[in-house]
């Protein structure tokens, strides 16, 4: 039997075991991690959106791509 990284809830996934808590931990980290840079580089709100909005779009796709290959099949 193969174990679910995540589960599916609506349109997220939630994690489902240690695997997906480190996947969505490392996702949280990253972003936390790139606002904070660019905020402190930024002179206003549009400047802080414009410098995190090609990294943190990319992360998460990437982390929404492992949650829905690693989550059980949703019936239709």
């Amino acid at each position: 039997m193969r174990r679910h990284w995540f589960k599916p809830w609506g349109w997220v996934f939630l994690p489902a075991s240690w695997q997906g808590a480190i996947v969505t931990f490392v996702g949280i980290a990253f972003s936390a991690n790139i606002f904070l840079f660019v905020d402190s580089h930024s002179h206003s709100v549009s400047d802080t959106f414009y410098g995190i909005f090609p990294y943190i779009v990319p992360a998460w796709i990437v982390v929404y791509w492992v949650a829905s290959k690693t989550a059980p099949a949703t019936p239709r």
